[in-house]
């Protein structure tokens, strides 16, 4: 005999919660696993091309490891040691730069930061701070956050999982599907069709965004001559899946350092500026649209709740994770409401609903 709808709400309502609590206790022991799924979900289209191609799928997912490795390994030996160099020369030009400015508030404003005033005393204090605490504060922050993550665990395990999944992937896949209740199979196969079109359109798409701005960031403040300019470059670029704040924070960052290097010379600081305004530009007519689209459909504030949610929960890696998150849990939202908007806990006993309003939030 078939379960009744309330019989079917609460049989997936415990698993559901069973499964957040899950989550919830495991916390940050779930993500190598998390990440190496990431990874594989995201190589798997490259694994079938190759099969369409004649190659088994052993062979497919040993060229894809291959090629992750040397791609690895070259991003450690040179884009690591490169990008802690500019962050520690940083550091210890930060007390140069909060000096230099103090000065120029003297030379300009020579009132308002005269000795014993409030504002010439927290100058004062910020130069004392930060000539004490720069490299301990950033060694403390590389410290924390392998503790954090425990790093060495997130290096070895996530390739091995992602190794193994990807070998299994589709599978995999099928098992799920033969799991799904058979009443509900062609509703949860529409429903997993939707979330992979929003996560993949996020995954892969803003993978080459944050790929594309971090290099031209860091490439056009290099030519400029910007000090530190490829590590603030780098840096916007690799945290440009936030929305807005990889442009105002990369952009204020290196507006700063280029008002400092550059005073007087405003075509060079204008210069800097462009740089950020070209690739706002370009991202947002060019490469977002094309690459990432609007099938991920998430509302900003939306947006903003499942970064600090995910970031709560699973730390840095939550907030990569954040976005395709989101993504998945607004498609099941928006499937809730249509479901919702068409039973008779909404329209009641009497006559029909009205019509659906429209509306892209989840």
């Amino acid at each position: 005999m078939a379960l009744s709808v309330g019989q079917q709400f609460r049989y997936w309502g415990i698993g559901f919660v069973a499964l957040m609590l899950v989550f919830y206790f495991l916390g940050s022991a779930l993500t190598p696993f998390l990440v190496g799924a990431g990874l594989a979900y995201i190589l798997d289209p490259m694994a079938d091309r190759l099969e369409k191609w004649g190659a088994s799928r052993a062979a497919a997912t040993g060229i894809i490891t291959f090629l992750a490795l040397i791609a690895f390994l070259l991003v450690v030996l040179i884009l690591v040691p490169f990008i802690a160099d500019q962050a520690q020369s940083l550091a210890k030009a930060a007390p140069g730069i909060v000096e230099t400015f103090r000065l120029w508030l003297v030379e300009r404003f020579p009132d308002a930061i005269q000795e014993g005033t409030a504002f010439n005393d927290a100058i004062m204090q910020i130069q004392a701070k930060v000539q004490e605490s720069g490299l301990a504060l950033l060694n403390t922050v590389l410290t924390s956050t392998l503790k954090l993550f425990d790093f060495v665990i997130l290096v070895v395990v996530s390739p091995v999982v992602a190794f193994y999944l990807l070998l299994d992937w589709d599978n995999m896949v099928a098992k799920i599907d033969s799991w799904v209740p058979r009443d509900h199979i062609e509703t949860v196969r529409e429903l997993a069709r939707q979330m992979d079109t929003a996560m993949a359109a996020f995954m892969r798409g803003q993978i080459t965004v944050m790929g594309f701005l971090g290099t031209f960031y860091a490439a056009g403040l290099m030519l400029i001559g910007l000090e530190f300019g490829a590590f603030v470059g780098l840096f916007a670029g690799l945290i440009s899946f936030i929305p807005y704040v990889g442009s105002i924070v990369g952009g204020a960052l290196a507006l700063g350092l280029a008002i400092f290097q550059f005073w007087g010379e405003w075509h060079w600081i204008a210069a800097v500026a462009a740089v950020f305004a070209a690739g706002q530009f370009i991202e947002g007519n060019i490469l977002t649209p094309k690459l990432v689209g609007s099938s991920v459909g998430l509302h900003p504030v939306w947006l903003m709740f499942a970064l600090s949610a995910f970031g709560v929960m699973f730390g840095f890696f939550g907030l990569l994770i954040a976005v395709p998150a989101a993504a998945a849990i607004g498609v099941l939202a928006r499937f809730a409401l249509r479901e919702y908007l068409d039973g008779r806990l909404y329209t009641g006993l009497k006559g029909k609903a009205p019509p659906k309003p429209k509306s892209d939030a989840p």
